[in-house]
């Protein structure tokens, strides 16, 4: 037992070793300046600074920010979810979709920057904070095959699997199925989104009683009209699920 806990250490310490001279010849660097900072998973100040994160107030269903300060009001609505509310009970966003993140999350969504999931998992954790305990499991929003295949990955699945492991809950990667190949959804209005992403859901048959009367937490990359979680949202409602929220990486703000 002696002479393993001695191996176990030896072994520690030449990783360890390993690490600092990888460290040395590749340091670690923020992953949106590219600057070299301590520790992987850091910022550099500059790009911290810049970053728009989402605080109150903002509207209790789909997150959106307010453009103004409410001391003591915190129950507030957009006007958006007044006049058409959404399936899903509360969406959550870490920051605004502006020029400071959409570069880091597109590079992540279509240049194979995997290594910023450790960075926005984090994030991700402290926007749904008040959803995690609540929540039975976590659903990512899904490609379709088509597009998959292209893409090698789902980057909402890999954030699901981030924030399962920092929260405990499980995940369903393949809880969602995209059925249908739809266009994308940049460059199209609200309501030319929706349509696009009509029907094109379902639930997984093998999944159907790990969603039926739970709590699911959808979760993506970017909220930009809520027409694509809203499709999700109604597809695991319509299949038993109890309750559906939805966290983001980040989100349009609507001016």
């Amino acid at each position: 037992m002696e002479q393993m806990s001695v191996l176990k250490q030896c072994v520690n310490a030449l990783l360890h070793g390993v690490g600092r001279v990888v460290d040395a010849i590749f340091p670690p660097r923020c992953i949106i300046s590219g600057a070299i900072v301590s520790a992987p998973g850091q910022l550099d100040p500059g790009a911290w600074a810049g970053l728009s994160f989402i605080a109150p107030p903002f509207c209790r269903t789909c997150g959106m920010p307010f453009p103004f300060t409410s001391e003591g009001v915190d129950d507030l609505q957009c006007a958006a979810c007044l006049d058409d509310p959404p399936p899903f009970t509360t969406a959550r966003a870490a920051v605004v979709y502006d020029d400071a993140s959409r570069g880091v999350i597109l590079k992540f969504k279509h240049a194979d920057h995997l290594h910023a999931v450790p960075v926005l998992v984090p994030w991700m954790m402290r926007a749904g904070a008040e959803l995690w305990t609540d929540a039975d499991v976590l659903v990512p929003v899904p490609l379709h095959r088509w597009r998959l295949m292209r893409r090698r990955y789902n980057q909402a699945a890999l954030l699901a699997h981030g924030v399962a492991k920092a929260s405990g809950l499980p995940c369903l990667a393949d809880g969602l199925i995209r059925h249908r190949a739809t266009e994308s959804q940049g460059h199209k209005r609200a309501a030319e989104r929706r349509a696009n992403v009509k029907g094109a859901f379902t639930v997984n048959p093998r999944h159907a009683s790990a969603v039926r009367g739970k709590n699911v937490v959808l979760i993506d990359d970017v909220f930009t009209t809520g027409a694509t979680v809203r499709e999700c949202a109604q597809t695991l409602l319509n299949a038993g699920a109890a309750r559906v929220d939805v966290v983001a990486v980040a989100r349009v703000s609507r001016e």
